[in-house]
């Protein structure tokens, strides 16, 4: 099934073999969580015995754990277009959406408007309600359709926050002709890389972005429950307030301060404890992007999901297209089905691997690091053939799982 050639000057190839996949699995979900890097099992042992088990606590000192945070935040910025020191790792994206959220807030004292869009993904507009409520200011949340948020930015908002790839279809914003208009307007910008980190060209720097916010078990492959990252514009280091104020924030943690006092740069937006055994899992993920353009990246992941909608549209007319055509997608592409879980539950039956997102999504990741030709034709081949013979139409398909 395997057909990863060299194209553009990167050896897809070489890349694929830098994952474990199991045999006969065709694997769309890399946007939801990433598979398993080859290298990292053995990073994670060598911190697990060698560090843990030998340093004890010294790791925190001798294997370094404690500057993990900032050395690997740097890593994911040169991956986001984003300067040295602007970018660190820790805690769950949700704490980084709350952090970010209420720093720009502070910034625009005299506004009440938070904009987003329905494409946005929940826990961040949770995030945003459940910070409302505590800060008791009379904020709002401002929600409208992707396609109306450029005309929805006025003088009242205070913050646009937006995920770059909409979680369900693919939808892709247009980062720097957005900021420019929320800073001409005097707003701040909030981005959610989750789906766009590692599947496409970023230039956070480049776009004037305020903030960014982002997770590692997706396209940057760093396993379950890895840690988020977040940036910072430089020039509004030294403004924001962190509301969560946690040890690791502080200007000098150790030296037990019984008040608060935030830390220089970037480091104010740490939080608790750095998640050492998942850092471990992430440094080694994050060895694969060393060998990767992502221009290139980008190029190839635009022709497979072309690939995939042709191919589909071909032998499958009555299955809907989640976006418009010609709309600009990230590296996903959806379809919508009234009978979506149980079509998506077949598939997975079948070895071909994507995920459903609630009411009648079908989600497809196309990851070109260890997906080729070969996968998306196979996976056209298995949609066709289980809509063609309503293969998806039984019981055990309909049964909706914890996770879907």
């Amino acid at each position: 099934m395997r057909d990863h050639g060299t194209r553009g000057g990167t050896d897809w190839a070489a890349l694929r073999a830098r994952f474990h996949l199991p045999d006969s699995i065709v694997y769309l979900d890399g946007n939801s969580l990433g598979p398993l890097p080859r290298a990292v099992p053995e990073r994670v042992r060598r911190t697990v015995e060698d560090e843990w088990g030998e340093m004890l606590i010294r790791g925190w000192n001798e294997a370094g754990w404690m500057e993990w945070p900032a050395r690997l935040g740097d890593r994911i910025g040169r991956l986001i277009g984003a300067s040295g020191g602007a970018t660190v790792v820790g805690d769950t994206l949700s704490i980084k959406v709350y952090q970010a959220l209420d720093a720009a807030l502070r910034l625009r004292p005299g506004r009440r408007v938070i904009l987003s869009d329905s494409g946005n993904f929940p826990t961040d507009l949770y995030m945003a309600e459940g910070l409302i409520a505590a800060l008791d200011r009379g904020h709002e949340l401002r929600v409208v359709a992707p396609e109306a948020v450029a005309e929805a930015i006025d003088g009242d908002t205070a913050v646009l926050m937006l995920t770059q790839v909409d979680y369900r279809t693919g939808r892709l914003h247009d980062m720097a002709d957005l900021t420019a208009r929320a800073h001409a307007a005097g707003a701040l910008t909030i981005w959610d890389l989750a789906h766009s980190a590692g599947a496409l060209e970023i230039d956070v720097t480049g776009a004037d972005a305020d903030f960014a916010v982002g997770c590692t078990y997706k396209y940057l492959n760093a396993g379950p429950g890895a840690p988020a990252f977040v940036y910072v514009r430089p020039d509004l280091h030294d403004a924001i307030a962190p509301a969560l104020s946690g040890w690791l924030g502080h200007a000098a943690p150790f030296a037990f301060d019984p008040s608060y006092r935030p830390g220089p740069g970037i480091t104010r937006m740490r939080v608790g404890t750095p998640p050492v055994l998942q850092l471990a899992a992430l440094e080694a993920a994050l060895d694969i992007w060393d060998d990767v353009d992502m221009g290139d990246l980008r190029a190839r992941s635009l022709a497979l999901c072309d690939r995939f909608v042709g191919g589909v549209a071909a032998r499958c007319p009555d299955l809907v297209p989640a976006l418009p055509p010609g709309t600009a997608r990230g590296s996903q592409v959806s379809f919508r089905h009234p009978e979506g879980y149980a079509v998506m539950q077949a598939l997975i039956a079948r070895g071909v691997i994507g995920d459903f997102r609630a009411p009648d999504i079908l989600r497809f990741g196309f990851t070109p690091l260890f997906i080729g030709e070969a996968e998306v034709d196979a996976a056209v081949a298995a949609v066709a053939d289980i809509l063609e013979t309503a293969a998806w139409d039984r019981p055990e398909y309909r049964t909706r799982k914890a996770v879907t």
